[in-house]
């Protein structure tokens, strides 16, 4: 705090519960909240690693800027010795997308998962070391979600033992790629393999792309940067980059190994690691995504309820104050289910972590039986939670008024950095039609005796479900995790019946899921809330310990719930699980959560334990300070540096002058 004063401490009084208690519960364990805090808190008090300036860089300013905090990043990680854990955070912390990110959250697992013990061996020690740097090249210009339509070659030449990588097409230019664009000396690039004219399919290679001598590109290597992208800032640190291979020959020991090989004499043999282990890194993948979610909606949600406090309009009496925003219904309605979300999208995230362990354990013992779940449920629940966040960043940049579209707020760069997430690592709507294909596929086993497993294992009460109507007679009854979860349960499971239903009409199922495809959608949209429903119910099956801690996260399940509920009546309804009566006390109890959360609302975004660092916004300053230093800001542009502009004296003196002129006429 600036000048010692707490804005918001009046806020801060009133709440019901334990604060330090619930940093704990946010963190996942005493252990994860030191080490966070620990980290935050380094990063925060480091004047290298300032971003206040960085919406006002040009690209290049920008870029330098971005290759100057990753190395000093890594400097300090080697002098403080941090472990694996501890760096992963300091990069975090450091707030700014690098090249680093693609080469320890992509280059490196994919050599983990997909590489012999040799190649391993090899390449590991070097990309830990950063003596080499890594990408991922997947996508092309061509193709992004279909992978298996990627069209660089990888054509094995029998009398020199080499690949020789190519790309026949422009549409099969690699694009996109972070870290390609000017810094990755090597990438895991993804090509189809072909032995004799024989096309087996798409496979990874390590190829080298630049010297590492002069950083120049290698010979047959064209290479590049695809240009700027949306918003200030924001993604503009990283390098995405353009990659065209011009018969490029790489030895036959860099195609990675693990599942395939490629023998000497150009012979495809499949090794007894089973291909599966590539969905076990999709999981991992998928799961910090969510993990990543719940951190931007969070610091999003932070921003908008601390300025809501701070910012008063509108009902003053007899000269008194007035009213601060935060106590209007129509704020409170907008706002209070992204703060539920936030706890909801932490709460399933940490459930996925323990299912990514779950389903690592059970591939080392060669058993499958719960990975085409694992995988169906990881992909819906990363489409729902990016799409939701992405959403709800906007809507607490809209609760912020007009200050919320000052780069100042943290929130246009925050959007921009965090939209990306909707489309990579899968495009949030083909995933959830994946989805839907996995649900259909669970639907028309249900006779068969094959028990439905996991987030589907509700589908085996079908007939139960499909009878179902909620007893619901008051308002309170909706407090009850059972009867929401009923409601939940039936929903999914009659909306997927009914697609199921509907497709069974269709004599070629493919088509009958093309027609379909948004419906199949809505289908997969009402599996996964109840997913991350029920793991909001679940986790508060637990020991929660804290004063009054507990209490609140009833009252953020309840309202995560019924807003949902509310929001998708017509499904609801449609459906028959409801009335409309029931309808109607579902909003009316939420109404009255909001009521319950507005002492503990600037409280509950405190356990988030944030530095005003990391927030990067003046709005959601913790001491809600918020006008002086809006004020101040202002005056830091360049616009500022001079008082009269640029350009003044070309382009608007002389219409000024001759104004003037036409003016004494």
């Amino acid at each position: 705090m600036e000048d010692g004063v707490d804005h918001l401490a009046f806020e801060r009084n009133k709440a019901q519960f334990d604060v330090e208690d619930m940093k704990i519960i946010w963190a996942g364990s005493r252990q994860d909240f030191e080490l966070s805090d620990r980290i935050s808190r380094l990063v925060a008090s480091d004047p290298a690693f300032r971003k206040d300036d960085r919406t006002t860089l040009d690209r290049k300013e920008l870029f330098k800027n971005t290759l100057r905090k990753a190395a000093y990043a890594w400097k300090r990680i080697n002098e403080l010795r941090l472990n694996e854990q501890e760096a992963y955070k300091l990069r975090s912390f450091v707030d700014q997308p690098a090249f680093t990110d693609l080469h320890w959250g992509m280059f490196v697992p994919a050599i983990q998962g997909q590489g012999t013990d040799e190649q391993q061996q090899k390449w590991l020690p070097l990309a830990y070391r950063m003596q080499i740097i890594g990408c991922y090249a997947q996508t092309e210009l061509g193709h992004g979600s279909n992978v298996q339509g990627l069209e660089t070659t990888a054509t094995f030449d029998p009398k020199t033992d080499e690949f020789v990588i190519h790309s026949p097409t422009l549409t099969s230019s690699k694009w996109w790629p972070g870290g390609l664009g000017k810094i990755s000396t090597h990438a895991v690039a993804y090509a189809r393999l072909i032995i004799g004219g024989e096309d087996h399919g798409v496979h990874g290679f390590i190829v080298q792309l630049r010297s590492l001598d002069d950083h120049l590109p290698l010979p047959g290597i064209t290479i590049g940067d695809i240009g700027m992208k949306f918003g200030n800032a924001a993604y503009n640190t990283m390098d995405n980059g353009v990659l065209r291979f011009d018969h490029v020959r790489i030895p036959r020991n860099q195609m990675l190994m693990r599942v395939s090989q490629v023998t000497r004499e150009g012979k495809y043999v499949s090794s007894n690691v089973p291909r599966q282990l590539v969905y076990g890194t999709m999981v991992n993948v998928r799961q910090k995504i969510v993990a990543d979610a719940s951190v931007a909606l969070s610091r999003a949600v932070c921003i908008a309820t601390r300025y809501s406090a701070v910012r008063r309009q509108f009902g003053s009496h007899n000269g008194g104050l007035e009213t601060q925003v935060i106590d209007y219904k129509t704020q409170q309605a907008r706002l209070f289910p992204l703060l539920a979300s936030a706890y909801a999208f932490r709460f399933v995230g940490g459930w996925l972590k323990w299912l990514y362990m779950d389903v690592t354990e059970r591939l080392q013992a060669n058993d499958f039986s719960t990975l085409p779940e694992a995988h169906a449920c990881t992909a819906g629940l990363k489409s729902l939670t990016t799409t939701a966040t992405a959403d709800g960043i906007e809507e607490c940049r809209k609760l912020c008024g007009g200050h919320g579209y000052l780069c100042s707020s943290g929130l246009p760069e925050l959007f921009a950095v965090y939209v990306p997430a909707c489309t990579y690592e899968g495009d949030n709507v083909v995933l959830l039609l994946q989805v839907a294909r996995h649900l259909m596929k669970t639907v028309s086993q249900l006779g068969s005796g094959n028990k439905p497993v996991g987030t589907t294992a509700y589908m085996a009460r079908v007939e139960q479900l499909m009878q179902y109507h909620s007893d619901v007679e008051k308002a309170e009854d909706w407090l009850k995790p059972n009867v929401v979860l009923e409601a939940f349960e039936a929903r999914a499971s009659r909306m997927s019946v009914a697609c199921a239903q509907n497709l069974s009409k269709f004599a070629n199922p493919e088509e009958g899921f093309q027609e379909l495809a948004a419906d199949l959608v809505d289908a997969a949209v009402a599996h996964c809330q109840l997913i991350v429903v029920s793991k909001f119910i679940e986790k508060l099956q637990q020991d929660i310990p804290g004063k009054g801690v507990k209490k609140q996260l009833e009252v953020l399940c309840s309202i995560y719930a019924l807003f949902l509920l509310h929001k998708h009546l017509g499904d609801f309804l449609s459906t028959g699980c409801i009335n409309p009566k029931q309808g109607s006390l579902a909003s009316e109890q939420l109404r009255n959560l909001y009521s319950q959360v507005r002492p503990n609302a600037i409280a509950l975004v405190d356990a988030f334990n944030y530095t005003d660092h990391y927030l990067g916004s003046i709005l959601g300053r913790y001491d809600g300070n918020v006008y002086p230093k809006l004020y101040e800001e202002a005056w830091k542009d360049p616009l500022n540096d001079s008082v009269v502009p640029d350009g003044f004296k070309e382009y608007i003196q002389p219409m000024l002058k001759q104004q003037l002129r036409n003016a004494r006429l």
